[in-house]
């Protein structure tokens, strides 16, 4: 049902996949280390264009203090409460 399609793969990533063919293909020496060097690099290239992603851990503790936030807001409509609520809210942390 939420099934993820293959990303298409970048001039980047033929590149990588080129190079790491034709590093099990030579035998000579000096090309390998060139090649190599150049794989270094392509990934590097790569780590850069990667998207950065928010850790789920960070989303749950966001999700949580909003969810006590909305507890302690709704709680405070429906009766009186003589102390600061939000105060509450910043302990958790």
């Amino acid at each position: 049902m939420f099934a993820r399609k293959k990303p298409e793969k970048t001039r980047l990533d033929q590149a990588i996949d080129y190079l790491l063919a034709r590093l099990v293909e030579d035998d000579d020496p000096e090309d390998t280390a060139k090649t190599v060097d150049q794989l270094a690099k392509l990934y590097k290239m790569k780590e850069l264009d990667a998207p950065k992603h928010v850790s789920p851990d960070t989303l749950l503790l966001v999700a949580g203090s909003l969810a006590g936030i909305v507890l302690i807001i709704g709680y405070e409509r429906a009766n009186v409460v003589t102390s600061k609520a939000l105060a509450f809210v910043l302990k958790l942390r």
